[in-house]
């Protein structure tokens, strides 16, 4: 299988990582809708939400939370929009959760390097 997202999990592609554990890693969106678009990706291949375990989705939204107040502490959105493409929609057929940060006054995007940096600023755990 050539999924990108099976790559990027096994550390054939570098990513900018934010969290990993035996579930499931986080990641930078490398072309961002949004300062700070985050990407939640279960590490077992799974095409789509009806797949996925209940644990997994558990789990994948218990770190949504967490990764949440690290993206209001470390960029002040006003808002969160928490996406998961699926069927045409989903461009990657690896399920994946969005989490992207809203902004009431528009931003220009800038370097995921330096979001990056940022929100690797504010992590404490």
């Amino acid at each position: 299988m050539d999924c990108l997202f099976c790559n990027i999990i096994a550390g054939k592609i570098p990513s900018k990582a934010i969290y990993e554990d035996q579930i499931c890693k986080v990641i930078m969106d490398v072309n961002p809708n949004a300062n700070g678009h985050i990407l939640i990706l279960p590490k077992k291949h799974i095409t789509d939400f009806e797949e996925m375990d209940i644990e997994t989705l558990s789990h994948i939204h218990e770190v949504a939370k967490e990764i949440k107040k690290l993206q209001y502490d470390a960029l002040n959105p006003d808002g969160l929009v928490m996406v998961v493409n699926y069927g045409i929609a989903q461009q990657i057929k690896h399920y994946h959760l969005h989490l992207i940060p809203a902004y009431k006054n528009k931003q220009q995007i800038v370097s995921v390097d330096d979001t990056y940096a940022k929100i690797m600023q504010k992590k404490n755990w």
